[in-house]
C-alpha cells in the first residue's frame, strides 16, 4: 500500500500547530507556537488577539515544519485542518490557509472535528482497538462518545453547562492561581487532604455532567470564609475539589463502559493530563480488566498531530471538503461522519 501522508493544521484555540502524519499513526514532525504567556497577563484567552497572533504565525509555522520534516508539499498526500469546533477567529485562520494550500497543490481537503483530533491522539501511541468507550475531557468539553469502528462517533452523554477544564481553570482564578490554573489545581491536590465539604457535581445514572454546581458551591465557600476572616488552605480545597470531580467522572465512564460490553477504554483532551484522573482510572481499569489508553502529555493539549491521525481514517472513508468548507465555533458532533 503506498504510504498516505497528511500535512494537519490546528487553530482552534491559542495554539499555532502544524503536523505531518505518516500513515494515521507515525508523527513525522510537528510544530506548535503556543500563546500561553501572551495570554497569562488577562487570566484567559482572548480570542482576538489569539487570531491576529495565529495570522503572524501561520507561514512561520509552516515553513519551520517542512524545514524539520525534511518532506515536500509534493510528498503530501491530503490537507487536514481543524474546522471546528472552537473560536471562530482562530479556526478561520488555519481553515484558510488549509484551503489555500488544497487550492494551490490540488490536494484533497480533509475536514476534521476538533474532538475527533483528541480522540485520535491515542491512536499515535497504539492502533485503536473497538469497540470502545471514548472519556473526552478538555477547557471546552466533556463527553462520553462511543466507538463501534473507525470514524464512528456517537454521543452517549456530555456537560449541560461548564467543561471540566473551565471549571478546573476557574477554581485556579477563584483561589489565586496563575492562568492557566488546572495542572496547578492537579499539582496542589496531591499535596492537600480532602477536607472541605463539596457537593459532587450531577451524582446520578446518566452520562450527562454538570460542573457549575461545584464551581458555584467553591465560590461561595471562598467567600464566606473570607468575611469570617479565615484563611483558606488552598491544598486542602484543590484535593477536595479533585476528588469530588474525578470521581462522578471515573464512575460514569464506568458505567458506560458496562453498559456498553466494552474492553476498551480511551481518555482525550487536555484535562486527560491530570495526574488525579490518570491514576484513578488506571485503578478501576486494572480491576476491572479493562484496557485504557491515554495520550502522552504532548498529544493530550491541543496540537496538529492528532488531526492529522484523525484526518488519515477521514480521508481514507472518503471524507473530503469543497473550498466551500467553513470554521464553526459550536457545532453539533462530528457532522463529517
Amino acid at each position: 500500500m503506498k504510504d498516505i501522508y497528511i500535512l494537519a493544521i490546528e487553530s482552534s484555540c491559542d495554539e499555532t500547530s502544524m503536523s505531518i502524519i505518516k500513515n494515521g499513526c507515525e508523527e513525522i514532525s510537528t510544530v506548535v507556537l503556543s500563546q500561553i504567556d501572551i495570554h497569562k497577563s488577562y487570566g484567559g484567552v482572548v480570542p482576538e488577539i489569539a487570531s491576529r497572533n495565529h495570522i503572524e504565525n501561520i507561514t512561520i509555522v509552516l515553513e519551520e515544519l517542512f524545514q524539520k520534516s525534511k518532506i515536500t508539499l509534493d510528498d503530501i498526500t491530503a490537507i487536514g485542518v481543524t474546522y471546528g469546533p472552537g473560536l471562530i477567529g482562530s479556526l478561520l485562520i488555519g481553515v484558510q490557509a488549509a484551503k489555500t494550500i488544497a487550492l494551490v497543490t490540488g490536494k484533497p481537503l480533509i475536514p476534521v472535528h476538533h474532538i475527533a483530533g483528541h480522540i485520535y491522539a491515542n491512536n499515535l501511541e497504539k492502533r485503536l482497538q473497538f469497540p470502545l468507550i471514548a472519556l473526552v475531557v478538555s477547557g471546552g468539553h466533556t463527553e462520553l462518545i462511543f466507538m463501534q469502528e473507525d470514524y464512528s462517533f456517537k454521543k452517549i452523554g456530555g456537560t449541560l453547562d461548564d467543561a471540566i477544564g473551565e471549571c478546573y481553570d476557574k477554581v485556579a482564578k477563584i483561589i489565586g492561581l496563575e492562568y492557566p490554573g488546572g495542572p496547578k489545581v492537579d499539582r496542589l491536590a496531591h499535596i492537600g487532604k480532602d477536607n472541605y465539604d463539596l457537593p459532587y457535581p450531577l451524582n446520578d445514572n446518566t452520562y450527562n455532567f454538570s460542573f457549575s454546581g461545584i464551581k458555584s458551591a467553591v465560590i461561595n465557600l471562598v467567600h464566606n470564609e473570607e468575611q469570617r476572616g479565615n484563611k483558606i488552605n488552598k491544598e486542602d480545597l484543590c484535593a477536595s475539589f479533585q476528588e469530588r470531580v474525578t470521581s462522578v467522572l471515573v464512575k460514569k465512564t464506568m458505567h458506560a463502559i458496562k453498559e456498553y460490553h466494552v474492553s476498551n477504554l480511551i481518555v482525550a483532551g487536555g484535562v486527560s493530563a491530570n495526574k488525579g484522573l490518570r491514576e484513578r482510572l488506571e485503578k478501576e481499569c486494572k480491576e476491572n480488566n479493562i484496557q485504557l489508553s491515554i495520550p502522552k502529555i504532548e498529544h493530550c493539549t491541543d496540537n496538529a498531530a492528532m488531526i492529522g491521525a484523525a484526518a488519515f481514517y477521514a480521508y481514507k472513508k472518503g471524507i473530503i471538503a469543497e473550498q466551500t468548507l467553513t470554521a464553526v465555533a459550536v457545532d453539533n458532533l462530528y457532522k463529517y461522519n
